[in-house]
This record gives C-alpha cells, structure tokens and sequence, in this order.
C-alpha cells in the first residue's frame, strides 16, 4: 500500500511540475532563447518564473535541513558538498551550452515531449545518449589502472 501511495505521491507532484514548467513557458524553447539572449532581443519574463522557484526552493531547503524524514517518511538525502570544482564548472558550461543552442533544459525537455513536440524528442535521445557517453567516460576514468607485467 505504501508503495502505491509514493507512486501516486510521485505522479502528483511531477504533474504539478511539468504544468508549471508549461505555465511559466519553460517549455517553449523560443521564449527562453529569447530569455538568454541578453545582448539581443531579451525577454526578461522568465526571471520571475527562476526567481519564484528559486524563492520556493530557499524555503524548501530551509525547512528540509531541520528534518530527518521527509513528509510522506521517508529518509531526507541532502547534498552535503559545497566544493566547486572542475567537474561541476564543466557540467554547467555543457549544461548552459546545451540549454542556450536548444531551448530546452532537462525538465521542461521531457514536458515538451509528452506533448508531442519533434524538437524535444531530439533533445531528451540527444541527453540521454550525452548521459550514456559521461557514464561510460567516468568508468574508464576512474577505473584502477592495472601496471603491465613484463
């Protein structure tokens, strides 16, 4: 029982957010390139949409950081690092790069495509295929370098 209700708690909120991202017109890729282009034709309307979920967020955080579980009782995973460091300055170049040529940032991404939108459908095999390629980057990377034997 309790799994149907996180399901359905999931579902809800996930509703909720992608209606917001199509009320805000984050899913409309000309209006946030129109947002980005600071030196061109700007269209500052999207900073109320950031500047609102960045409000909720603070208070969200605030409140979350005091608790040990989470209102449906489950465990609160709060990110404990604060560096910054190369990893995270060149995922938010590739991020912005990416969000500045398509229009399109993850959320609203998958929104659009459940609208239908072709643009979105290349975006999100685009991200996902880029999400593949780091997993498999990171792997080699990271993996223990054997010495060979002679």
């Amino acid at each position: 029982m309790k799994k149907t209700f996180d399901t359905a708690s999931a579902f809800i909120v996930g509703l909720l957010f992608g209606i917001g991202l199509i009320f805000g017109g984050m899913t409309n890729p000309a209006k946030v390139i129109g947002f980005l282009d600071v030196a061109g034709n700007w269209d500052p309307s999207l900073a109320l949409v950031m500047g609102g979920a960045i409000l909720v967020g603070v208070v969200a955080f605030r409140f979350a950081r005091q608790r040990t579980q989470s209102f449906l009782g489950g465990a609160m995973h709060l990110p404990a690092s604060t560096d910054i460091n190369q990893r995270l300055i060149i995922g938010s170049l590739l991020f912005g790069a990416g969000w500045g040529l398509a229009g399109f940032c993850p959320g609203p991404a998958l929104t659009s495509l459940g609208t239908g939108n072709p643009k979105a459908a290349i975006f999100v095999v685009a991200m996902v295929a880029g999400m593949a390629i780091f997993e498999l980057a990171d792997h080699f990377w990271h993996q223990p370098r054997r010495l060979n034997a002679q």
